[in-house]
């Protein structure tokens, strides 16, 4: 069974804007490589038909992959949601107990995701630490680079 996936209702649109864009110009883009490869002779030794034809087997395999993210996708209503709690779409403010920086994350979908914005993914070590807290909570996280103490300063919408 296919996992359920929440979204905010702006990333479900920019799901659907990308899988409509695959499949149209991409398949086009991809079809006309095709069809140039194949005008170049012999199709047995003709690396750039093959080259064409694996990118062409990628592309359906990512349309397919967005298909099924779709299918199982919800949109949160954030309006709706409790901000005593952190959860999927939360903006959370927090402190490093250790050298006292203060950082702010949206929890949000893996496809979302996106460091530079401040949107991390819920199956991230740091969303997974801080899911269920409230405010004031503090939680030890395992990251890559070792245990980090994160102190929840807010919790917003």
């Amino acid at each position: 069974m296919a996992e359920v996936t929440y979204y905010s209702k702006e990333g479900l649109e920019k799901l659907k804007e990308e899988l409509q864009y695959l499949k149209t110009e991409g398949r086009a883009k991809i079809a006309k490589a095709i069809a140039e490869a194949r005008d170049k002779g012999d199709l047995s030794e003709n690396a750039e038909y093959d080259a064409a034809k694996e990118a062409q087997g990628l592309h359906e395999a990512k349309i397919a992959k967005l298909e099924e993210s779709l299918a199982n996708a919800r949109v949160i209503d954030e309006s709706t949601l409790d901000t005593s709690k952190v959860l999927a779409l939360s903006i959370v403010k927090l402190k490093n107990v250790k050298n006292g920086a203060v950082m702010t994350y949206q929890l949000v979908s893996e496809t979302e995701a996106d460091l530079k914005a401040g949107k991390i993914s819920v199956k991230s070590p740091i969303a997974q630490g801080l899911l269920g807290k409230s405010k004031g909570d503090k939680a030890q996280i395992q990251v890559p680079a070792g245990e980090v103490e994160l102190e929840i300063l807010d919790i917003s919408r």
